[in-house]
């Protein structure tokens, strides 16, 4: 089919171009560096080995430093341990099969450590995720294949746009008190649907809640497997959380990147440990372990009867170890039979231990953030489909232009969208903005059927201050400079730290410092990221509001809310180019952060060229909330 071979060629050029990117940074990188980027730990010690599946070896290692380093290492990564004697030599590549807090597990390609593990400091490098390219390679020629089939394409063909979605009337309406009526009608449109629903959830609609009140809709109504994805660990994570809390039986597979102690419970591992046939396994790894010890015990230089012996002991353990997998599989296939819910990330839902599992159903969750090869690795194993996200919302990161451009940032949500309005059901009533914070993106972005909870509607921080505010710079001198390919706006950000000085000065009166107002300070722009921490940094009388404050790009604040959000638009200067500010699904996700107070900063005469920004400068006058940066300078 023509769809997916033309998915698979866009999916080869950004797999080209992210490994490319890839090998560049390791090539010309450090071992400092590749810690500081987060794609190693160095040094790390040994803590523990033990067998695995298939006599793999699984070694425990702990970082012994640099403990406070962001870091990309988790659950499912490919990895290699190496010796800083010689990194390119001595290495062997594994998988990282659990991560916690300093430390990690890998299992690698081998049944013991080799010889110079021995010597030397040890490192952890994270390797480009051919997995995870694989897997979304898999399901496209899989897709091409199922298209040929016309019993077994429905689906498929709804999502392609070449059928409709069908609907029946269920027997019964589902009522829950957690539900408001959008949220209920949105229940009942996924119970009526045979193949297709999409939830869309606007910011701070109860998207959440509303999908774990399907869920538990569906299994009641008789679905009996149900797979439930999301690109990202965190949102799988609040997702698993949320549906064990309803009391329905929750399979984590794949290891939650925030480890809590009730998350901890629902994953495969803690489940299989918990389980009456573990204490089997326990005595038959023990065993096993033992061969192996007497095994390595042979020096190098040994004659005929020892190289026997030592063959026999191998043998002897890995014997065992077949016997510890059979009854692996045994354990997990009844742990997997009785789970009601499987949750995964979208490539962990072809995690070799559900790879060959099908589904009543299959939710994704965040699909506007999601790749549309990856979206068919779940669909592909069932025939009915809950697609939940908001696609006025930031789409996914593409490392190709090119790919960009022939149509990959463009997600099958979108897609979907656009085919079947019938399908779609709007949660049109949110809980977290002030109604004049949240007006301007409901008249945009969500055709104003938008509105405020009467709880949230009118909350304001205090009564002297008002919930939204434009300050134009326009005319003040603040030129944007650009640094290498990011921009910055020094004149901007140092202003913008005046004016929240003088809000938290004035706030002080009404909050003490425990129940102070959470405070998010965003730039769509790296640079000035930069440039409004060190004001932070520097910002000695707001030290006591630290732990308050925020400052990180729009694309790491999707998904928060905070009471208070500043908005540096930084562009500013006299040919009116605002770049990436044209994507305004960025600046959906900007505006819609704020609960009481929203402070946008930027230069009229480069914003207003583009009618989003115009027509949103329009909107704070109809308020009275544009103010001049003139107003402020004796701050």
């Amino acid at each position: 089919m023509d769809y997916f071979k033309k998915l698979l060629e866009l999916l080869k050029t950004e797999r080209q171009e992210d490994e490319n990117a890839y090998r560049e940074l390791i090539e010309r990188s450090s071992i400092q560096d590749r810690r500081a980027n987060g794609i190693s730990w160095y040094p790390i010690a040994i803590r523990d080995t033990e067998m695995s599946r298939g006599d793999y070896l699984v070694v425990e290692v702990e970082r012994t430093t640099n403990h406070d380093i962001p870091h990309q290492l988790r659950f499912g990564a490919a990895a290699a341990l190496f010796s800083n004697h010689s990194p390119k030599e001595y290495r062997v590549e594994g998988v990282i099969s659990h991560q916690s807090g300093n430390r990690l597990k890998i299992t690698l390609r081998t049944d013991e450590l080799p010889d110079w593990s021995r010597d030397g400091k040890l490192g952890i490098d994270l390797l480009f995720d051919d997995n995870s390219y694989d897997e979304m390679q898999y399901a496209l020629k899989n897709a091409i294949s199922i298209s040929a089939n016309e019993k077994e394409n429905t689906l498929i063909k709804i999502l392609t746009g070449e059928k409709k979605p069908s609907f029946n009337t269920p027997d019964i309406s589902y009522k829950s008190d957690k539900l408001n009526t959008s949220q209920q009608n949105a229940v009942n449109k996924i119970l009526e649907a045979d193949e297709l629903t999409i939830l869309h959830g606007p910011p701070g609609t109860g998207k959440t809640t509303t999908l774990v009140q399907a869920i538990k809709a569906l299994t009641q109504k008789g679905y009996k497997k149900i797979l439930v994805v999301a690109p990202s660990n965190a949102a799988v994570d609040l997702l698993s959380e949320k549906l064990s809390a309803e009391n329905l039986n929750v399979l984590r597979i794949g290891n939650p990147a925030r480890v809590s102690e009730s998350l901890m419970s629902l994953t495969l591992d803690s489940k299989m440990m918990q389980h009456s046939g573990m204490k089997d396994i326990k005595k038959m790894k023990k065993q096993a372990s033992e061969y192996m010890n007497m095994a390595h015990k042979y020096k190098r230089n040994f004659g005929k009867a020892e190289r026997e012996q030592r063959k026999a002991l191998f043998d002897e353990a890995h014997k065992i170890m077949k016997e510890v997998d059979k009854t692996e599989q045994y354990i997990m296939n009844d742990l997997l039979a009785r789970a009601q819910v499987i949750t995964a990330t979208l490539v962990g839902a072809n995690h070799y231990t559900v790879r060959n599992l099908t589904y009543d159903i299959a939710v994704i969750d965040e699909a506007g953030q999601a790749l549309e090869p990856a979206c068919w690795i779940p669909i592909l194993k069932t025939k009915k489909v809950i697609l939940a996200g908001d696609h006025c919302q930031l789409p996914p990161t593409i490392k190709s232009e090119a790919a960009a451009r022939a149509g990959l940032a463009t997600t099958l949500l979108e897609k979907v969208v656009a085919l079947h309005p019938e399908a779609i059901s709007l949660l049109g009533e949110q809980y977290r903005m002030h109604e004049i914070i949240m007006g301007y993106s409901s008249d945009v972005f969500y055709e104003s059927r938008l509105k405020a909870h009467h709880s949230v509607a009118g909350h304001l921080l205090s009564d002297a201050e008002e919930p939204l505010h434009f300050i134009d710079t326009a005319g003040c001198g603040f030129e944007e400079k650009t640094e290498g390919t990011s921009i910055s706006n020094p004149e901007e950000a140092a202003f913008l730290f005046k004016h929240l000085s003088q809000l938290v000065n004035a706030l002080a009166q009404y909050y003490t410092l425990e129940n102070f107002p959470t405070i998010g300070v965003i730039s769509p722009y790296r640079q000035q990221i930069v440039l409004l921490q060190e004001q932070m940094q520097h910002a000695a009388h707001l030290k006591d509001y630290a732990n308050k404050i925020t400052v990180n790009t729009i694309d790491s604040f999707q998904g928060q809310e905070r009471d208070i959000i500043y908005i540096s638009m930084t562009r500013s200067n006299a040919d009116s180019k605002i770049g990436f500010l044209s994507d305004i699904r960025r600046m959906n996700v900007a505006m819609t952060r704020a609960r009481k107070k929203l402070v946008v900063i930027g230069d009229s005469a480069t914003l207003s060229q583009f009618p989003f920004y115009a027509n949103f400068i329009a909107y704070t006058e109809k308020h009275n909330a544009y103010q001049s940066a003139w107003e402020f300078m004796d701050v």
